[in-house]
């Protein structure tokens, strides 16, 4: 016991039941009981063999039914280029699901979700709770970059794309397309996971126009579970006094007005 919380996780070895080609590493694990416990938002410590410390990734697809959860993760490091070497049928370390995932309201309601790089995966299923009442606002550095574009679509989430380069979809920032979509009408709620410039702007941008904005924090990470304080990030109290929070515990997500965004 931890904090007065219980911290409870599943660990086992699981077979990665497919291997999907594109710009990052795409595996399905098949991980029945972390399957029927993960939410939207939430991520897995996996294991690399040679690695004293476990890789923290985000979960991007939830499939209970079938048992499966789905991860994209980029290559960006000596543990994930070990880890991107498993084929289809290996057996991989997992633990999970951790952290706090997103809140996810009504379907009725009307959802942005905003990813900006290594950021896309993790909205993939919040998308997928709002179906065609959700927005995917999803920007890469160039189009050869480009992730899960077709995926949000095949569940009818209309797609702004952006690039910096220009080399696809609109050349500029995501926050351009945010902007864009605020003025089209109503929106309940914003998601957000990306560079950490990228999250103060959309969350300055939320707090301006009065839409509730949830971010998901990218920090390195130690432990997992609350334990150390590799992953600490600054936050605000009730009260507005600041403190710190451990992004593998208290969040990852965070309602983006508790965040301290450094100037």
């Amino acid at each position: 016991m931890m904090g007065g919380n219980i911290v409870a996780h599943i660990q086992g070895e699981y077979p990665i039941i497919k291997v999907g080609t594109g710009a990052m590493v795409d595996y399905t694990i098949h991980c029945p009981d972390i399957a029927r416990e993960a939410k939207a938002g939430q991520f897995v410590h996996i294991r690399v063999p040679g690695f004293t410390l476990r890789r923290p990734i985000s979960i991007s697809e939830i499939d209970k039914d079938a048992g499966t959860l789905r991860i994209l993760f980029d290559v960006r490091g000596e543990g994930t280029k070990e880890l991107a070497k498993r084929k289809e049928g290996d057996m991989i370390d997992v633990m999970g699901p951790l952290g706090n995932g997103f809140d996810l309201l009504d379907k009725e309601k009307k959802a942005v979700v905003v990813g900006g790089g290594i950021g896309v995966p993790p909205m993939l299923q919040t998308a997928k709770h709002y179906g065609a009442n959700a927005t995917a606002i999803i920007g890469f550095r160039n189009k050869d970059l480009i992730v899960l574009e077709e995926d949000f679509k095949k569940h009818d989430v209309p797609v702004m794309l952006c690039t910096d380069d220009g080399t696809a979809g609109h050349h500029g920032l995501v926050t351009d397309m945010l902007k864009e979509r605020i003025a089209q009408g109503p929106v309940d709620i914003v998601y957000a996971c990306g560079p950490k410039i990228m999250l103060k702007f959309v969350a300055k941008m939320c707090q301006e126009n009065g839409i509730r904005c949830q971010v998901s924090l990218e920090e390195r990470m130690g432990c997992g579970v609350g334990a150390c304080l590799v992953c600490a990030c600054k936050t605000k109290k009730e009260n507005g006094e600041e403190t710190y929070s451990h992004v593998c515990k208290n969040g990852p997500v965070f309602e983006a007005e508790k965040v301290v965004f450094d100037e």
